[in-house]
């Protein structure tokens, strides 16, 4: 119980990247134990196994050619058949082949098996010579009775002996193939057990993962969306572990509590001044608003800014991890919020936007992966030219959302600027779901209507101030069903 002790403090206390290296290593080690069992399998059912195949396959070949020409030779000594010297030399080729393949490992064949083999070669080098010797004398004209039935008798020793190897290479390979059936027969619940084991293994690895790394995240994310909400009354972040997440926890709660307090310290000064006050309601009326207005925008300027400061303080431990993609993200997303909080022109340079939909579309990117492609195409001075602020970004996101995020194969968002006489021009092209004539009829008669409130802050917030801030300014937009759809945007071109 000491030592499992030990190590969940061991791995509470380590870092973020370290817990997902020894995560990644151990998955590596499952992967290569199973290659090594699999090779193992693999060598115990197939290399053994093949071996007494080709030892038979290549003895019975033994017999079989010296068989074909104890038979061939007969047949062109008596002269009964049209046997040619040709085809009798090649039966002498496939038994002198036959015998050079035979094994002579003692190791590999044993005594029994050794002797036959040896038997075998030094009677097939006397048994050359004497059946050459006859050749010969036959190709010259003379016969010799006695060598003849020499070689036939040298011949029927061969074969016996060939035939005697085949019989214990047999043997041999009957006994070693009893003694492995057993094993063999177990080989596969060995593999079925050894499967529910890694599969134990990294379930329980992952759980532990999840455990430590993913529901803090998800428990934070929670308790954000309610302090977001105004709602300062949520539970505190408990996490057990010390790395970054654990300290991220700490200062979330110490954040959430210093601005709980102040936020019931105006409260209180509220208060006060409507008992201080209470002879001038008049003037206590016009107080009591203004303090309301300031309490709200105070509000509603915590979370931006408590989520921006946070995102500084995870960005600066993700460098020192060497977390390059999430302090990347993290930079990123901390461009966006600065962006929205520092921007109060109504007009900015296009090197401006274009930046920060680069930063949101990296972080699209991030989520989505290969699903959704992203490419910019300016023709226009960025560095001069003016355009509306916050365009872009919120363009992107409506086709990622409501174009692309929901086809499985995803698609792409191209952003298109250019000058044409004294215009500029901005095109949005996404390969989304698209929408029917009639959808597309009713997005642009809430976007005619002033007074219809489902427009919403996105594309209605932008088709307002085009129309607001230029007389010649004018957004269109074209769509076509599981096809794309595309918004243009024609603004005067000025210049800085």
């Amino acid at each position: 119980m000491r030592l499992k002790s030990r190590i969940i403090q061991l791995w509470q206390s380590l870092a973020i990247k370290n817990k997902l290296l020894v995560f990644t290593g151990l998955v590596f080690l499952m992967i290569f134990l199973s290659v090594i069992f699999n090779i193992w399998v693999a060598k115990f059912s197939l290399f053994d196994f093949r071996e007494i195949l080709e030892e038979n396959a290549k003895s019975e070949e033994a017999v079989n050619a010296l068989a074909g020409e104890s038979e061939v030779f007969e047949q062109y000594m008596r002269g009964y058949s049209s046997i040619s010297e040709e085809e009798l030399a090649k039966t002498m080729q496939r038994t002198e082949a036959a015998i050079n393949s035979l094994s002579f490992d003692y190791r590999l064949l044993g005594d029994e098996r050794y002797a036959q083999t040896w038997s075998i070669y030094n009677s097939y080098e006397v048994y050359q010579a004497a059946r050459d010797e006859m050749l010969a004398l036959r190709r010259s004209g003379r016969e010799d009775i006695g060598l003849l039935y020499e070689v036939y008798e040298m011949q029927e020793y061969l074969q016996q002996y060939a035939s005697n190897l085949l019989i214990e290479t047999l043997d041999a390979g009957n006994t070693l193939y009893q003694r492995r059936v057993p094993n063999v027969v177990r080989v596969p619940f060995v593999i079925v057990l050894a499967g529910i084991l890694l599969f134990g293994v990294m379930l329980k690895l992952a759980e532990i993962l999840n455990r430590d790394i993913v529901l803090p995240v998800l428990q934070l994310v929670k308790v954000s969306k309610r302090i977001a909400a105004n709602d300062f009354q949520a539970e505190d972040v408990v996490v057990e572990n010390k790395d970054e997440i654990g300290e991220l926890a700490g200062a979330f709660n110490k954040m959430k509590y210093a601005t709980r307090e102040y936020i019931l310290i105006l409260e209180e000064k509220r208060k006060t001044l409507d008992l201080l006050h209470q002879e001038e309601m008049e003037r206590l009326e016009m107080e009591k608003q203004l303090e309301a207005m300031q309490l709200d925008l105070l509000k509603s300027q915590i979370n931006p800014h408590f989520l921006f400061n946070t995102l500084n303080v995870i960005g600066g431990m993700a460098n020192l991890e060497s977390a390059e993609t999430t302090e990347k993200m993290i930079m990123s997303l901390s461009s966006l919020f600065r962006y929205n909080l520092k921007t109060s022109e109504r007009e900015v340079i296009l090197d401006w936007e274009l930046t920060v939909v680069q930063d949101y579309i990296y972080l699209q990117q991030m989520r989505f992966g290969s699903r959704i492609r992203f490419s910019i195409d300016c023709l226009a001075d960025r560095k001069r030219a003016i355009v509306p602020a916050f365009t872009f970004q919120p363009l992107v996101e409506n086709a990622v959302i409501h174009g692309l995020s929901s086809k499985e194969e995803g698609g792409r968002v191209l952003i298109r600027v250019w000058k044409e006489s004294d215009f500029l021009f901005i095109t949005v092209t996404d390969t989304g779901v698209g929408m029917t004539g009639t959808e597309l009829a009713a997005l642009k008669e809430c976007l005619d209507d002033k007074n219809d409130k489902r427009r919403g802050i996105g594309i209605g917030n932008i088709y307002r101030r085009i129309y607001a801030m230029y007389e010649n300014g004018r957004m269109d937009i074209f769509s076509k069903k599981n096809v794309g759809t595309v918004v243009r945007i024609r603004i005067p071109y000025l210049e800085i």
